[in-house]
């Protein structure tokens, strides 16, 4: 081949993980049709959402744990055969409830098949620019919302939400499927190591000690304070900056610098994090993560806005996939697709409390002030915690 099969990995990665958390979090641009359409109330809509980040959250443990076990391949194949499906039952529901369970329940089930299991994929492949590597399998998110949700859009306007969902649903089954059969071992993995699940000679830990180990419990709370920092401000950005006076196209524009530069905030973090190292780059990344948090709460022009959503997207995009090197680092291969789908089940956790949290303060205050302050704190929590990442032993320093 013209390149090395690993960045066809990194290329799959990215497609999966862009078209899964797409297809979910669409749910936004179908919000005011569904409800306009079916009378459902936007309360029973949304609350699939809801649903999604707690299936997730198990999902996400579960998947890892079954790559770990089964393989890459069969567990995002599985996941691709249950997205499309999911998708198809939701666009012919005929009540709240059939939806929540469909859309709420299934297709956050399937999209947590893929983002674990990947990264930990990825993992294997790569032994220098594993932070790149990781950086631009996740990069597949931030690009989600730029695709599938002005695509999404465009079909409801031609033909209605039914048919959107539908296509959506086909689209996924048309593109994910291929993408699985991609997905290879390593050619250095022989016998017991044909697959990804298959437990390496090398290892040194189970997944039961692994999870029992102060080392992932740094790991998880910290990814999962990380999270519940900066998930209540990036939900609530939009309303704060209408609250701010800004026009309501501009606040939305500010959401989108936020997630460009989350785009370049990955591939920078993943550049030093192999030139570094991972944990001093997520260190520095989580202090300026609380920084831009704070900071918010002294802006209010739309310039303003823009330069603080650089800085604010770029930090919280960059420390996301810096916490799957630090879980290969720590724990190796063999059990990479459960620690890391553990990891990221308590980074869910997290990723719920924010939304409620800022709605909580609004309703309670009139405004989000105490949402940065609160969230800032958290940030700074966050990085205390990273603080205690014990080193690496030398010999997992060194280039495999």
């Amino acid at each position: 081949m013209s390149i090395p099969y690993r960045w066809v990995i990194v290329g799959a990665g990215a497609l999966m993980t862009c078209v899964a958390i797409g297809a979910m979090f669409s749910l936004a641009v179908f919000l005011d049709p569904m409800s306009t359409e079916t009378g459902w109330s936007r309360a029973a809509i949304s609350s699939a959402m809801t649903l999604n980040f707690l299936v997730m959250a198990l999902g996400n443990f579960g998947w890892g744990m079954a790559s770990d076990r089964f393989g890459t391949r069969v567990v995002v194949l599985a996941g691709a055969l249950l997205l499309g499906l999911a998708l198809v039952l939701a666009s012919r529901t005929q009540s709240p409830l059939e939806f929540q369970l469909t859309y709420g329940i299934l297709v956050g089930l399937a999209a947590s098949a893929f983002f674990a299991p990947m990264i930990a994929a990825a993992t294997a492949w790569f032994d220098t620019n594993r932070s790149l590597a990781v950086s631009l399998v996740s990069a597949g998110m931030g690009v989600a919302p730029l695709t599938i949700s002005p695509f999404a859009r465009w079909l409801i306007t031609a033909y209605d939400w039914r048919t959107a969902m539908l296509v959506i649903g086909m689209a996924a089954w048309a593109l994910l499927i291929p993408a699985a059969f991609l997905v290879r071992r390593p050619p250095a993995a022989t016998g017991a190591d044909a697959d990804f699940g298959a437990a390496s000679a090398g290892a040194r830990v189970s997944a039961a000690q692994a999870l029992r180990s102060p080392r992932f419990l740094v790991l998880g709370f910290t990814f999962m304070a990380c999270c519940a920092a900066h998930s209540g401000p990036i939900f609530h950005m939009v309303s704060y900056a209408l609250v701010c006076g800004i026009a309501p196209m501009a606040a939305v524009s500010i959401y989108s610098v936020e997630g460009l530069a989350g785009l370049g905030g990955r591939v920078l973090f993943g550049v030093l994090g192999d030139r570094i190292g991972a944990k001093p780059v997520l260190i520095a990344g989580l202090m300026v993560q609380a920084l831009a948090i704070g900071a918010y709460v002294f802006v209010s022009r739309l310039g303003e806005f823009y330069a603080l959503a650089v800085i604010f997207g770029a930090a919280y995009g960059g420390v996301m996939p810096l916490y799957a090197v630090l879980a290969r680092d720590y724990f190796g291969q063999a059990v990479m697709g459960t620690v890391f789908g553990a990891a990221t089940m308590l980074s869910s956790l997290g990723m719920a409390l924010g939304p409620l949290a800022g709605g909580w303060v609004f309703d309670a205050f009139g405004g989000y002030a105490w949402l940065f302050i609160g969230s800032f704190a958290v940030g700074l929590g966050a990085v205390a915690v990273a603080l205690a990442f014990p080193s690496l032993p030398r010999a997992r320093l060194q280039p495999a």
